[in-house]
């Protein structure tokens, strides 16, 4: 008897695709078969309208170990036997509803990808978005967002060393979360997340599984939400100390040859992990979810399949090992179930019992319909673009200082801190730079080389022209790496958009992918895993095209690392790439001064190219002291960055031949303020030269002030107070 809508909607499919389950299955499917059809054909875990366009990404390097679909991670070659383990995803809509156990869950999720692939979780970071923090709602996401991610990153003892955050009212009410981790394993020791070989065990570890969860991948992160209404029992909660547990636990089994492959339950619990598995080997499975242990009464097989309890394993135990295995997890006081095998027939076959409830071949369920959408740019993009910024009226010299101020006290400039100082970013004893610069730096133990750490992202360049702001969140990842003196080697990415069903957002999600494949080639950092996290609306209102990239570099000398802030008195400064191109569109200044998103942002991918080589290249031979990234808030917000990272002042000049707002607050990319000793001023304009970057010398460190002559005179102490506690003050609501 065919559905209502109501089922349909509520698994999140159309009509026209229940009635392609229909003619796949020749019947109409059971109540159970509908749940794994609605989950794992949702946008959340199917990827039915970014699938497409994700091939378009490049995969491959000599360095990459695993591409992308192929396991729960990337893994890239970093040499002496070892691999870094790295992934980033989405926990939007959950941190919506429930702010604080959204993003917890969000930071246990993404654990588990790198655990589960036998890497040990060094690192995390978090690329953030929230509305305006002068609106309640919006801090108490902010405050429960934090909360939630120190609160389970704290208890696991993996330090968080980066990320960023960004404040706009194109996020009020649709925060994003997104949350990365790092691992290292030793690169002949990966796991695979597979069940293969017919008689191999099905084993359940973890928690007991309960109703949480219950449609949040076909549901709550595939569609749009009005209100919260019934929305928060889709909402996990999370227990860190288990997952702890958990973690030791795998490991310890990794190191053994008894298991076949290990799986995490995320979004749809125990469909997608014991399907996807089945799926890597051309196998089948025969699950019983009777032998499920459940912590409420009365839950039916439906349920047990689709929860999303927290601090699951799938482990699929090679037949005659079940006791050695079962006797690891006792040791860890680990609960653990046999619950089904692997089979060899290609059939997905659920159990309740001596019922069978459900009877998919895994391959219909693996095989989603894929959907491209006719689209075309969108009349009100050519509007923005064409904006003639020569209408504003150019800076005044004596407006220079408050407005310098004001940039550094604003939510998108200020520091950080006040949430970073919420995170122990010390445990594990490998952090040499800490969050706040460029990149996080990350020594590696028992070699002499580092790792280097970064999430980069610019909804609003992406609002202004997708394709160059994909691009340039691409580029802004690798040149923060480059400024620590790493060599970018790969990327994880979540790229959150709106309806994709609407011809307008998928422009957005096509030409921001494409705009980060083509930065992504130039710049050799293949993709390597990631997450699409769609429909992100609010009563019709999509958030900002938003891709965020987690990039992860190499230091093969960690006594070669390098950090932002000035370091001597009478150091030169010199800005690596050109002074003349400012870019006021998609900027802090234009939006927070003038209250416009408008213009066109665009980057010249080669040049880009050139300026990270040739800073490279300065910084591994040791020629310059300090670089830093030159991008919100433009030159002027760099310098003020560098004197107050560095506790030194900066005293300087350069002729200006257009616009002075341009100049100062302006923000093209590939730009990097480097500082040197005097006696290697001559190597800095050999190898600007050699890499045919432009160099322009900005003037001399030292004093307690920033100086830019004819407009800026600052005692140091007047910008440390307005960048240190300008977050702080927008939490308390001051002005």
């Amino acid at each position: 008897m065919p559905v209502s809508k109501e089922v349909l909607d509520e698994v999140a499919l159309s009509e026209s695709e229940y009635q392609l389950i229909v003619q796949k299955l020749g019947r109409e499917p059971s109540a159970v078969e509908l749940g794994l059809f609605g989950s794992l054909w949702s946008e959340h875990c199917g990827y039915k309208h970014s699938k497409l366009l994700l091939k378009l990404f490049p995969t491959k390097s000599r360095r990459v170990l695993v591409e992308p679909g192929e396991e729960n991670a990337g893994a890239v070659d970093i040499g002496d036997g070892l691999a870094v383990v790295m992934k980033m995803e989405s926990h939007n809509h959950p941190s919506a509803i429930e702010p604080f156990q959204g993003a917890a869950t969000g930071v246990g999720g993404i654990v588990r990808d790198i655990f589960t692939m036998g890497a040990r979780p060094i690192a995390l970071l978090n690329s953030l978005r929230f509305g305006p923090l002068k609106e309640p709602r919006n801090r108490y996401l902010f405050n429960g967002v934090v909360g939630g991610i120190a609160a389970y990153g704290n208890c696991l003892g993996i330090p968080d060393v980066g990320g960023e955050i960004c404040f706009s009212p194109a996020y009020s009410d649709n925060p994003l979360v997104n949350a990365m981790c790092v691992g290292i394993v030793r690169s002949d020791r990966l796991v695979k997340a597979r069940a293969g070989g017919a008689g191999n065990l099905l084993m359940l570890v973890g928690a007991d599984t309960g109703r949480d969860g219950l449609h949040g991948a076909s549901g709550l992160a595939s569609r749009t939400f009005e209100e919260q209404k019934e929305l928060r029992s889709a909402v996990q909660v999370g227990n860190p100390f288990l997952e702890k547990l958990l973690i030791e636990a795998c490991l310890e089994l990794a190191e053994t040859d008894w298991i076949v492959g290990v799986q995490d339950l995320g979004a749809a619990g125990l469909t997608s992990a014991s399907v996807e598995c089945a799926s890597r080997t051309g196998s089948g499975i025969d699950l019983d979810t009777a032998k499920v242990p459940r912590r409420e009464e009365g839950m039916n097989s439906y349920e047990v399949m689709l929860s999303e309890s927290q601090e699951r394993m799938l482990v699929v135990v090679k037949k005659g090992y079940e006791s050695k295995v079962k006797s690891l997890f006792d040791r860890w006081d680990l609960h653990s179930d046999i619950i089904g095998q692997v089979t060899d027939d290609g059939v997905a076959r659920i159990r309740e019992g001596g019922t069978i409830v459900a009877e998919v071949p895994v391959q219909q369920l693996m095989e989603p319909p894929m959907y491209r959408v006719a689209t075309r740019k969108p009349g009100w993009l050519s509007k923005l673009q064409g904006f003639d910024l020569s209408t504003i009226p150019d800076l005044a010299p004596e407006k220079c200082q408050p407005i310098l101020l004001k940039l550094l006290d604003s939510s998108n400039i200020a520091s950080k801190e006040w949430i970073y100082r919420q995170y122990d970013h010390q445990v594990q004893t490998n952090t040499v730079v800490p969050p706040g610069g460029d990149a996080a730096v990350l020594r590696l133990k028992d070699t002499r080389k580092a790792i280097s750490l970064t999430t980069d992202g610019n909804g609003r360049y992406c609002y202004l022209d997708p394709y160059h702001g994909g691009a340039m969140a691409v580029a802004e990842a690798a040149r923060n790496l480059v400024c620590t003196g790493a060599e970018p080697l790969a990327v994880t990415d979540c790229l959150n958009m709106g309806n994709p069903e609407r011809p307008d957002i998928y422009y957005q999600l096509k030409e921001c992918i494409r705009g980060m494949a083509a930065a992504c080639r130039r710049l050799n950092t293949p993709v390597i895993s990631g997450n699409v996290s769609l429909y992100n609306e609010t009563k019709g209102r999509a958030v900002y095209p938003t891709p965020v990239v987690g990039m992860v570099g190499l230091i093969e000398d960690i006594d070669r690392y390098c950090t932002s802030g000035f370091k001597d008195e009478g150091d030169v400064v010199f800005l690596l790439g050109s002074v003349d191109e400012g870019g006021l569109a998609g900027s802090e200044y234009l939006e927070l001064i003038h209250g416009l998103v408008s213009g066109r942002p665009i980057i010249d991918l080669d040049q880009e190219k050139r300026v990270q080589h040739c800073c490279l290249s300065l910084i591994r031979k040791g020629v310059v002291k300090s670089a830093h990234d030159c991008s919100d808030g433009g030159l002027a917000i760099a310098l003020a960055e560098c004197c107050i990272m560095g506790s030194v002042g900066f005293r300087g000049g350069w002729p200006i031949k257009g616009r002075l707002d341009e100049a100062l607050f302006g923000e093209a990319p590939s730009r990097i303020v480097v500082s040197v000793s005097s006696n290697k001023v001559a190597d800095v304009k050999k190898m600007a030269a050699r890499h045919g970057v432009k160099l322009t010398k900005l003037g001399v460190v030292g004093g307690r002030k920033i100086i830019i002559e004819g407009l800026v005179d600052l005692p140091l102490d007047d910008i440390g107070t307005a960048w240190r506690h300008g977050l702080e003050r927008a939490l308390r609501g001051s002005p």
